[in-house]
Order: C-alpha cells, then sequence, then structure tokens
C-alpha cells in the first residue's frame, strides 16, 4: 500500500511528539524546515500539519508557529476492541498483566449489563495494561460464560484477549461506548500508581454478537494525558442528497 507523504510527514511528528523528542509547548519545525527535510511541496506539508492540528496534537496558525499543546495518543474507535491493536497501529508496544480470571456468578449490576439473569455464571478479568513497559490502563471485562470459558485455556498475558477470541470463531459484531471520567478507586490507585481519587479516562463497553446478544461488557480506567479518544462522522452521501432536494 502506498503511503501518501502527508500520512508519512504527520506520522513522523506525531512519533516525535508521543515520545517526547518534541515535548510540550516546543515549536514544532517550520513548513520550510519540513519541506526540505522530506523534499516537499507546502501543500503535503500544510496537510500534515492540519491533521496535527485536527488531532490536538498541536496549536498555532495564521502566522502563528506550531506548538506542541498536546502529547495524549489518540485512539480511533475502530480500535476500541483491541487494546492490542490500537497500540501497535502507534508504532508502540503492548503490555498486559494478569491480575484476576475467574468465574463468578452475576450480580445484579454485572447481570444488567450483560443481560443476563442474576445468578447466570460469568468470567471476570482483570488486567493491567501496558504502553512500552508502562502502566496506561486497568481493563476490567466480562464476558459471558460461554464466550468467557474459553480464556481459561488462553494465557492472558500472552496478548489480545480480542484476537484470540476472534481465532476461535466468536464473532464481535457491534459495540456501543461510554467515555467519561471516574475518580480512581483503591485497586485502580495501586495498579496504575496513582492517588486514590485522582481523575481517570474511562471507557465503558457493551460489545455484541451477529444474534445481538451482548458478549462482553468492559469498564476501562486510563490514566488521562496518556490517551485520549477519536471518533470521525461521515455524512451518509444518500441522505446529502435527500436534505439537498429538500431545500
Amino acid at each position: 500500500m502506498v503511503v501518501a507523504l502527508h500520512e508519512m510527514i504527520a506520522d513522523r511528528l506525531r512519533d516525535q511528539i508521543h515520545r517526547g523528542e518534541l515535548p510540550l509547548g516546543a515549536a514544532v519545525p517550520s513548513e520550510s524546515k519540513l519541506c526540505e527535510q522530506w523534499n516537499a511541496s507546502r501543500g503535503p506539508v500544510r496537510q500534515a500539519l492540519a491533521t496535527l492540528r485536527a488531532e490536538g496534537l498541536i496549536a498555532g496558525g495564521r502566522g502563528k508557529p506550531p506548538v506542541v499543546c498536546s502529547s495524549s495518543m489518540g485512539q480511533p474507535f475502530d480500535t476500541l476492541l483491541s487494546y492490542s491493536a490500537w497500540a501497535q497501529s502507534i508504532g508502540r508496544t503492548p503490555g498486559q498483566h494478569t491480575l484476576e480470571l475467574a468465574l463468578r456468578r452475576a450480580d445484579d449490576a454485572v447481570a444488567a449489563e450483560l443481560g443476563v439473569d442474576e445468578g447466570a455464571p460469568v468470567v471476570q478479568v482483570l488486567r493491567l495494561r501496558l504502553l512500552d513497559g508502562e502502566p496506561t490502563m486497568l481493563e476490567r471485562a466480562t464476558y459471558t460464560e460461554p464466550v468467557g470459558r474459553r480464556l481459561f485455556d488462553f494465557d492472558c498475558d500472552s496478548g489480545s484477549i480480542w484476537a484470540y477470541l476472534l481465532s476461535q470463531g466468536v464473532q464481535f459484531n457491534t459495540a456501543s461506548h461510554v467515555i467519561d471520567a471516574v475518580a480512581a478507586d483503591p485497586v485502580d490507585a495501586q495498579q496504575l500508581a496513582v492517588a486514590e481519587g485522582s481523575p481517570l479516562l474511562r471507557q465503558r463497553r457493551r460489545t455484541y454478537g451477529v444474534d445481538g446478544g451482548i458478549i462482553e461488557y468492559h469498564d476501562d480506567r486510563y490514566i488521562p494525558g496518556l490517551v485520549s479518544f477519536t471518533l470521525e462522522n461521515t455524512l451518509d452521501a444518500r441522505c446529502a442528497l435527500v436534505r439537498n432536494a429538500n431545500v
């Protein structure tokens, strides 16, 4: 696959920001310097800088030199089903340490999230997720028993649970996400090495199978400043045509 020049420039600058080579407040290389470095015209350079502005990584423009304003790593919604896939997509090394894998009876809260009867068997996983060896997120996952029981034959420290379940024939179809902030509880604080009560970025997710039934429920808590979430919306062309026709 051929990668466009503006994407290559944006990828390189993004990597420099994430790795601290361009720290917060640092000036981004000028358009002329980037043109010289990449042997490029101003078009691709300006497109790359516009991409980073849209991601919230840099600020400036209209005569003001761009500077780094954030180092958080955006997590697109199309990779939210797999932390490992997301990390690898941005050139980082994912990791995990499994703290708990257990078969339990669903309490009323779990039963409501998974759409099962209270007391039904479920499988729960607690994992500390790493990025380049550093704690980044505490993952709490609950699976319906027919899906989750497969994890007892899998080394959850070895890699992506999502990829493993796919290999076992589990068919993920759709997911709903809620993003909010939550105060770190004692488990969060201990595992993520933050003070109890510190704000964490939380992603709650229900994932559905092809039959419409819920497969899993996640409550994942990230250290803010390390990860952000990005969402792209596309206006359906057919809807646009209908709206234009009715104007």
